[in-house]
């Protein structure tokens, strides 16, 4: 008799076993409404059991466009049970763009959060019109119910048919410079990124997970390895500081993702509104954006030595380097800076524009091999050719090591400014300018300029209670960095404008000072 060989591990896999344990303890909060793992489960059990009776199983493709709420933890679940390739789908996303990605991406069945969020489903589905399946969660004027048609099935053992050799996550880049791009993970490379979350970061005991940021995005990843750790998901809809202090208090949340704006909002939310009991807060994971080391002092002061860095990208999802808790050393100032030490079972290298890695200390292109790692870009082989040149996934960030193997993200490659002939990267005139006691957010762009090539410019959002001017600030970055450095124009503004994810967009950046300098981007 033959003997049936193993054929790898998938995320049906880790999910049954997740939600296969502990029974009676809350898997999802969100308001008023809780789960418990063996109600989840039976939920998961159930929507598997539809996406089965539509004929839908290993390989075919699912979107779900949802604002945060506990049906979306599992269709997710379910999805990942059922073998389905799963393309998250962002509520902040244009609908150009959406209607792009369910054409590229070949969608066979999109679910949709009818809270909300009915009239543009009810349009997209019009407008790409090949969709074989259309479900919404509630009830609605079109599509059918999934909650509806789960109830009519009895929860039977849940149980993965998905396949290793098939794509988990066709998910897609915010397409800022240009049409958004599919990112094909493989099962292996999930389940690697799962994994390396488990080892590498600083999780608590049975931790309590509060996310803000749309499950479409970072915090999706972030539900599995909450419940294979035997945690409580905690969801709001959205970020408000105030609500957000507010769930800790009343989830006892012990664990956090954040983007620095969010953490920023938070530190001033704490500043000025009534006292918060928060010692239930052991970890708040941060990434995304760089954080000025100046206000991740201030936040360590706040809430304590409860901050882990996170650095990747879509295409190597959260895992690339991590600085942990206990590496925020304010004995070693400079180390606030780094985005901490590469994952284990990944090679990550500093390349020059050859190929050659660089020196210790020096600059050059941050590069990455190892299971994490996407497949390929959807139905992009060029594209996907150029960025895996050499056998390393090109990131287009660039940093340098220090001499203990810390990594330091400089900046974005594209993002680099050629100002009289010298290369400049925003983030380190960003990083001088936020040293600043006045200066409470800022982005650096290069606009252009018939002098200097590209002219360093700022946009600088004031610290309340400071009136900083624009002498003071070139002043201050020609004294504590360089000349060369300096911003030859800054702008102040009320707020900066933020990318769906709470990121400072440095596009809208870029397009508000051209309008204001009479420069073309």
């Amino acid at each position: 008799m033959a003997t049936m060989l193993y054929d790898g591990c998938t995320l049906g896999d880790l999910t049954v076993r997740a939600l296969g344990r502990h029974p009676e303890r809350d898997a999802v909060v969100c308001g008023e409404r809780r789960l418990t793992y063996a109600e989840l489960r039976d939920e998961v059990a159930r929507f598997t059991a539809v996406f089965a009776a539509a004929g839908l199983g290993p390989g075919d493709r699912i979107a779900i466009l949802s604002r945060n709420r506990p049906e979306v933890v599992a269709a997710f679940c379910a999805a990942y049970a059922q073998g389905l390739t799963l393309t998250p789908l962002s509520p902040h996303a244009a609908d150009a763009d959406l209607v792009f990605v369910l054409q590229d991406a070949g969608v066979d069945c999109l679910v949709v959060d009818e809270t909300g969020l009915a009239e543009r489903g009810a349009a997209l589905a019009r407008e790409v019109g090949s969709l074989k399946h259309l479900f919404t969660f509630g009830a609605a004027a079109f599509g059918r119910s999934l909650c509806a048609l789960a109830s009519g099935f009895a929860p039977q053992p849940l149980r993965s048919v998905a396949r290793p050799d098939l794509p988990a996550v066709l998910g897609y880049t915010g397409g800022t410079t240009g049409k958004p791009k599919g990112v094909v993970q493989s099962q292996r490379g999930m389940v690697a990124a799962h994994l390396m979350m488990l080892a590498e970061w600083d999780w608590p005991e049975s931790p309590r997970m509060l996310l803000a940021t749309p499950l479409s995005h970072a915090a999706g990843v972030m539900v599995l390895p909450t419940l294979m750790k035997g945690g409580t998901v905690v969801m709001v809809p959205g970020f408000d500081p105030a609500a957000f202090l507010d769930e800790i208090e009343r989830s006892a949340v012990s664990v956090a993702f954040l983007v620095p704006t969010m953490i920023y909002a938070l530190l001033d939310a704490v500043a000025t509104g009534p006292a918060r009991r928060l010692d239930s807060l052991r970890t708040v994971f941060y990434g995304a954006a760089p954080m000025a080391p100046e206000r991740l002092r201030q936040a360590m002061a706040t809430f304590g030595p409860v901050f882990m860095q996170l650095y990747g990208q879509s295409e190597a999802p959260l895992c690339i380097a991590t600085l942990r808790r206990d590496e925020h050393d304010l004995t070693r100032p400079e180390r606030l800076s780094s985005c901490g030490k590469p994952a284990a079972g990944l090679r990550v290298a500093l390349l020059d524009a050859e190929g050659r890695e660089v020196a210790t200390g020096a600059i050059g292109e941050i590069c990455v091999r190892g299971p994490l790692v996407m497949d390929a870009y959807h139905r992009r082989p060029d594209e996907t050719a150029e960025v895996f040149r050499d056998g390393w996934l090109h990131t287009a960030d660039v940093g340098r090591f220090d001499e203990d193997g810390y990594l330091y993200i400089v900046d974005r490659c594209k993002d680099l400014i050629i100002s009289g002939g010298l290369n400049i990267y925003p983030r380190e005139v960003e990083s001088v300018l936020e040293g600043h006691a006045g200066v409470a957010r800022c982005v650096v762009v290069g606009l252009p300029d018939e002098k200097w090539g590209e002219a360093v410019t700022a946009a600088v959002v004031r610290r309340e209670g400071h009136s900083v001017t624009a002498e003071e600030l070139v002043a201050f970055v020609r004294s504590s960095k360089s000349p060369l450095y300096a911003p030859k124009r800054v702008e102040f503004l009320d707020r900066l404008p933020l990318t769906p994810l709470g990121k400072p967009d440095r596009n809208a950046v870029r397009r508000q000072l051209s309008a204001v300098t009479g420069s073309t981007p």
